[in-house]
């Protein structure tokens, strides 16, 4: 059983960044990304234990530090991370039909040249490309798209001929571009006798899936690269049984992929889990603290047909749990109780309050709400036409009356309210209006005043005049 203070969610949240993390490091292990990576990676747990250990200006640095740093990362390394960008999109095999069929090249005529340069000390570099994308990688090449042959071959790589310094692109069984120039590694461990060509091919397959053989122009061998490790190869069998294991679609059944994958480099795997439970544990160091805050109760959804009254209380205690040091301060949280009563009948109604009222970031949860309900009274809507009366203060001036009345344009107006109440109210007063002041044959307009509960379906103001009475 699960530990209760381990969810499931936590378990996915480790195996996922576990995973982006292994993803990563596979991609830009001896790269100087990856150099850079591991630098960030000491801060972010300098951060940490400086944040634990509540040396706030220490932690406020860094904080401060990483975020730039993570600028200068994207500006920098911007083309290494287009490729892993490239590699996560999962739709891109199917705007892409040249992966799923691989054209099957003259690998053997091609193995034969190679080594025939190679007794003949003459250098050359030529990359497969296969699943990723070398748009970014291979740079300044001369588009050929044509058909691999010994003497194509014999003549780009000559020495003194133009397409000589630089690889040749070899995609979907055709030479695509010649003259290539591809990123060096940044692997302090290589050899120092492995010159120019050597470290073209190995920092190429460090940052993708692609094969390269290399002809050495000093030493006379062929070497294959693949993964940032480079091989030698012995004859021109061993080099074809190479490329056709590597790069020709594979027509047996794997039956165990997912095993294979999974116990495949299994120490670095280890490593990165190890590592990213290490960070978990520390971001999930405040799990248990528990703070009480006040939210307002906000209604929602109420039927076209009811009318509210009174919901009480207004507000509730809302006891959150934080997970995370991550998370935001509860006290500082914005929390408003949400509550739809969209199935609410007409009386007296206790509504409970769920934690799903509630939007929290990640982690933060709600462990109790008090009180765990509120109560909420309705009825039924109803409408009237009601007559309008102005509100006077004081009398009309000397003269006006008797022959005079105060006339109210429009004379009536609808009312919507509690059914009970409109069935109570018999007109709508005016605001008060000083009758002083009114002389005849002028126009005054005021507003309409109604109870808190019912609603004027009326938005402009009426129109008072002094007119005189019909019939005199």
């Amino acid at each position: 059983m699960i530990n209760p203070f381990i969810r499931i969610q936590d378990l996915a949240d480790i195996l996922i960044m576990t995973f982006l993390v292994y993803q990563l490091y596979s991609w830009f292990r001896a790269t100087r990304a990856m150099q850079v990576l591991f630098g960030i990676g000491v801060l972010t747990l300098l951060y940490f234990v400086t944040r634990f250990l509540g040396l706030h200006m220490t932690s406020w640095i860094l904080q401060e530090l990483g975020t730039v740093l993570i600028v200068l990362v994207i500006v920098v390394f911007q083309n290494e991370i287009r490729q892993a960008l490239y590699r996560f999109s999962l739709v891109r095999h199917f705007f892409d039909s040249r992966r799923d069929e691989q054209v099957h090249s003259d690998f053997a005529g091609l193995a034969e040249t190679l080594f025939a340069l190679a007794s003949q000390r003459t250098g050359a570099i030529v990359v497969f490309q296969r699943t990723d994308c070398l748009t970014d990688l291979a740079l300044n090449g001369i588009r050929l798209k044509c058909d691999i042959s010994p003497q194509i071959l014999e003549s780009i790589f000559a020495d003194g001929a133009p397409l000589h310094d630089g690889a040749i692109l070899i995609r979907d069984g055709k030479i695509a571009l010649a003259s290539c120039h591809l990123p060096l590694s940044a692997n302090p461990e290589l050899p120092r006798y492995l010159g120019t060509r050597h470290r073209a091919a190995i920092g190429l397959t460090e940052r993708c899936d692609a094969i390269v053989a290399v002809v050495s122009e000093e030493r006379g061998e062929v070497s294959l690269a693949q993964g940032g490790v480079l091989k030698p190869c012995h004859s021109a069998h061993d080099l074809l049984e190479q490329l056709e294991h590597e790069i020709t679609p594979r027509t047996e059944t794997d039956h165990h992929p997912f095993r294979r994958a999974l116990v495949s480099n299994l120490l670095p795997k280890t490593a990165v889990l190890l590592t990213v439970t290490a960070f978990w544990l520390m971001v999930t160091m405040r799990q248990g603290g528990i703070t009480t805050v006040t939210a307002p109760v906000k209604i929602q959804g109420l039927p076209d047909d009811l009318v509210l009254l009174k919901s009480t209380p207004e507000q509730v205690n809302v006891k959150i749990t934080s997970r995370s040091s991550l998370a935001p301060p509860p006290g500082k949280l914005d929390l408003t109780a949400e509550v739809d009563i969209g199935d609410i009948r007409e009386g007296q109604t206790t509504v409970t309050i769920k934690p799903s009222n509630f939007t929290l970031p990640p982690g933060l949860t709600i462990s109790e709400v008090n009180p765990p309900g509120i109560k909420i009274t309705t009825e039924k809507k109803s409408r009237r036409i009601v007559p309008v009366r102005p509100a006077l203060r004081g009398a009309l001036p000397r003269g006006s009356a008797p022959g005079h009345v105060l006339k109210v344009d429009p004379a009536t107006v609808e009312i919507e309210g509690p059914a009970s109440q409109i069935a109570r109210t018999e007109q709508i007063l005016t605001t008060t209006i000083d009758a002083s002041r009114i002389g005849r044959g002028t126009e005054y307009r005021a507003g309409l005043s109604a109870p808190a509960s019912i609603r004027i379906l009326r938005e402009e103001p009426v129109t008072l005049t002094l007119t005189r009475r019909k019939g005199r």
